[in-house]
């Protein structure tokens, strides 16, 4: 198995409109499901994978972020602060790259809730088939028909060498991407300026066959929406009794 990132990008900049009124006092990432922040949830499975350094960018509310996160002592926390304008996926973290090194490194949004059903771990199994000769990023994927809390048409197709195809217009797609991947500081290379989103940079990839899914052996769950924080709570209450 090959030796997994040690940094990571946590995507903790965004607005959380759809989940408002709680947004407009809390930032999306510090809201809690069944007793442990969202934000906290996703550092916790990037401490178990190996990850020493987390990169998390902050906008709507993020001096409550930055308080919140100063309790950690188990992964060296750095802010990229994006208060004077919220730069979207791709451009936060195009932002952020000189503080995420050379190396390849995850990519989670903070607002994420996934459980594995296999010995080896979700990022375990991103780092084993990270190859960078042949990929400049590596998404998580789950089955459209097991992604609790979605209900959309789903964003990609497979290939049989594990390249990634757009759903397309007027048809659905059997996966989800989850917000978790690998990616290679080679995806952000020539990138737009200021916001913008990273599927620029994956259609590029898709363009040049560098960009590839791993299908996700456990749940995932859509967080979202009220709906979505409502299902995750009652389902994490349930598995925890």
């Amino acid at each position: 198995m090959n030796a997994g990132p040690h940094t990571a990008m946590v995507l903790a900049a965004g607005l959380g409109t759809r989940l408002r009124p709680i947004t407009d006092h809390t930032p999306k990432p510090l809201i809690p499901v069944a007793g442990r922040t969202l934000l906290d949830r996703c550092l916790d499975r990037l401490v178990e994978a190996g990850v020493q350094r987390a990169v998390v960018n902050t906008h709507w509310l993020g001096d409550q972020i930055r308080a919140h996160l100063k309790v950690r002592r188990d992964i060296e926390i750095v802010i990229s602060d994006e208060s004077a304008l919220l730069l979207e996926t791709g451009g936060g973290i195009a932002k952020a790259l000189p503080l995420l090194g050379t190396a390849p490194f995850f990519s989670v949004n903070a607002d994420l809730i996934w459980h594995d059903e296999t010995t080896d771990t979700a990022l375990q199994r991103l780092a084993a088939a990270f190859d960078p000769a042949t990929m400049d990023g590596l998404l998580l994927l789950q089955p459209r028909a097991r992604a609790d809390g979605y209900g959309g048409p789903g964003d990609f197709s497979l290939d049989t060498d594990s390249r990634l195809m757009r759903r397309g217009s007027n048809i659905t797609a059997p996966y989800v991407y989850t917000g978790v991947q690998i990616v290679s500081p080679a995806l952000f290379r020539d990138p737009p300026g200021g916001a913008f989103s990273l599927n620029i940079l994956y259609d590029r990839a898709i363009a040049a066959e560098r960009l590839h899914g791993l299908v996700h052996h456990g749940q995932w769950m859509d967080v979202g929406t009220h709906e979505g924080l409502r299902h995750a709570e009652a389902t994490l209450h349930d598995d925890a009794s």
